[in-house]
Parts: C-alpha cells; structure tokens; sequence
C-alpha cells in the first residue's frame, strides 16, 4: 500500500505546476484544424492521459460546429475564441453532457462574457486540481468552498471540482490495480 501513496504522491508533484492558458496567452493567430488539435493536446495532456481518453479530433469539433457548441470557423481558420472553448468543452465532457456543457457555456458567457468566463472557468479548475493534488501529496487538505461563491459561479465551480475528483478517483484505482496485479492477487477486470 506505500506503493500506491508514494506514486500517488509523485502524480501530486507532477501536477502542482500545471496551468490552464488564459485567454491573453493563447495564440491571437488564426489557426488551421490540425494546429489548433495539436495546440489543445499540449495544453491538456499534463492533466487528461491520452491513453486513456481521446482528446480532441477534427469529428468532435465539427461536431461542436453543427451543435452549436462553438461557433463555425471563418475560411477553415480558427481563432482564440475556438481554443477557448475547444479546452473548456474537453475538460468538461469527462463529467457532463454535451446539452450541460452548451447550456453552462450559454449561461457563464451571458452572466461575465466570453473571456471573462474562460478566464474563471481557468482559475476555477486549477483551484479544485490544487484540492486533489493537496490530497495526492499528503498536504493538508485545500478547503473547495473556502469562500462564499455566487449563484452565478456554482455551476462552473462544481463541474471543475467533479473534473478533478474524477481524475483523482481514476488515478487511485489504476494505481490499486496495479498493485493488485503486481502482488498476484484478484482483479476485476
């Protein structure tokens, strides 16, 4: 079982510095398909394993484009407003459904605007990462709800707080696997 709490405390350590782009630091060039997948997958991969989940294709953003989830891109050209949402809509599938997602988008975008929104839903994230990386390194535990939030950010505090959640129930029963595996006893696969 130390095992398991030392590479827990290793993925912790590996995730403290993790940091969403804001919206003044995402590229204010317009990019083809291909860059802005790429573009995505780097900002996302410290957080969301590839092996096991798919992070972003050209399907899924056509996808967004027909449901209405982000807006159609201007001669195959996609600019920070895309990437805005193309990070926020790929760190958000992994807990709601796509409806949740568009109605959330509508509602935070039409309470603070567009950046604004992003830029809370960035800070909101990082926070509830830090909650569960806290936990992952054996720190005293980082409080969720330390400060009175309105009703107009409960929604987006939720989601980022069952994200994170998500993410380190995963990661705790992979590494139990493993260690079930690895000292030859039952598993449930």
């Amino acid at each position: 079982m130390n095992n398991i709490k030392s590479s827990l405390q290793t993925w912790g350590e590996e995730l403290v510095d993790v940091h969403l782009p804001r919206w003044h630091e995402l590229p204010e060039i317009d990019l083809y398909m291909d860059q802005v997948i790429t573009l995505v997958e780097r900002y996302l991969s410290p957080i969301i394993l590839k092996e096991k989940h798919t992070l972003l294709t050209s399907s899924m953003v056509n996808n967004y484009v027909k449901l209405g989830l982000i807006p159609a891109p201007q001669k195959k050209r996609y600019n920070q407003k895309h990437l805005a949402f193309l990070i926020a809509i790929t760190l958000l599938k992994q807990v709601l459904t796509i409806p949740e997602i568009k109605q959330g988008i509508l509602y935070q975008g039409s309470a603070v605007g567009i950046r604004e929104a992003y830029d809370l839903f960035c800070d909101e994230q990082e926070a509830a990462l830090a909650v569960v990386i806290s936990q992952a390194i054996g720190k005293q535990p980082i409080a969720a709800f330390d400060q009175p939030i309105t009703v107009d950010y409960l929604a987006v505090k939720g989601a980022t707080l069952s994200f994170a959640t998500k993410l380190f129930t995963e990661k705790v029963i992979e590494l139990e696997q493993k260690y079930l595996e690895e000292n030859g006893e039952q598993t449930y696969e």
